[in-house]
């Protein structure tokens, strides 16, 4: 395995990881912090943590929906 492969498979995990522990954060244990304490700077209001992921989620099934259309009309091609 190249060292290439090996950094982009870091990077993507770190990333990953990053974002899995700021939204637990966000959803789980901030509720039961103080709405005054100085953390609730570095995060969005509460809302948005539902509504982020319902749009990401649309997003995704939807550029999902289109690749499964084409690829389905692309073989349909090919047999004619």
């Amino acid at each position: 395995m190249e060292w290439a492969d090996k950094a982009v498979g870091f990077l993507l995990s770190y990333i990953s990881l990053s974002i899995f522990t700021y939204y637990t954060f966000w959803v789980i244990i901030l509720p039961f912090v103080n709405s005054d304490h100085f953390i609730h700077r570095y995060f969005l209001p509460q809302e948005y943590a539902i509504l982020i992921p319902v749009f990401a989620g649309m997003v995704l099934l939807c550029f999902l929906s289109l690749f499964i259309g084409y690829v389905m009309l692309k073989s349909k091609k090919k047999k004619a």
